[in-house]
């Protein structure tokens, strides 16, 4: 554990709007996040713990108002803000896999037979969907894509 002061953005306690210090498509092997579900107003300090925790910073913070919630990223972790119904949804997703393309996961996963859960979509970062492998656990596939400035 550091106790280096946290250096990750936003400064607020909410994100006003996206941003990301890079796409997933940057980085491989695939980056697998442990969720940490967050009540409301409680982002920043979720934020700054696990900043502290990893001796890291934050590199993707985002709103995510379709759903109810707001997001960021901490090194290991995926901080998931909102009410107890915005989250409910998510608490049965195991954890998230950000992976260079998601379609070949889609793929490989439906010839295996899993249970394409949450379908491929669009969402804020990119496009990512949901499986139960056969196993039973259920994981959301992302793939963060770069915006139209590049990031």
């Amino acid at each position: 554990m550091t106790t280096d002061e946290p250096t990750g953005e936003p400064t607020g306690d909410e994100p006003a709007a996206f941003w990301r210090e890079r796409p997933s498509s940057e980085g491989k092997p695939p980056r697998v996040l442990i969720r940490v579900f967050l009540a409301p107003g409680t982002l920043r300090e979720g934020i700054t713990f696990y900043e502290q925790l990893q001796g890291t910073r934050a590199d993707a913070v985002f709103p995510y108002p379709e759903v109810g919630l707001a997001l960021a990223t901490v090194g290991a972790f995926l901080l998931l803000e909102g009410t107890d119904e915005a989250l409910a949804p998510f608490r049965a997703t195991t954890g998230t896999l950000l992976v260079d393309e998601v379609q070949p996961y889609h793929d490989a996963l439906v010839a295996a037979g899993a249970e394409i859960v949450v379908p491929l979509r669009e969402v804020p970062t990119g496009a990512g969907f949901n499986a139960r492998h056969p196993d039973g656990t259920v994981v959301e596939y992302v793939q963060h894509r770069p915006r139209p400035d590049g990031r």
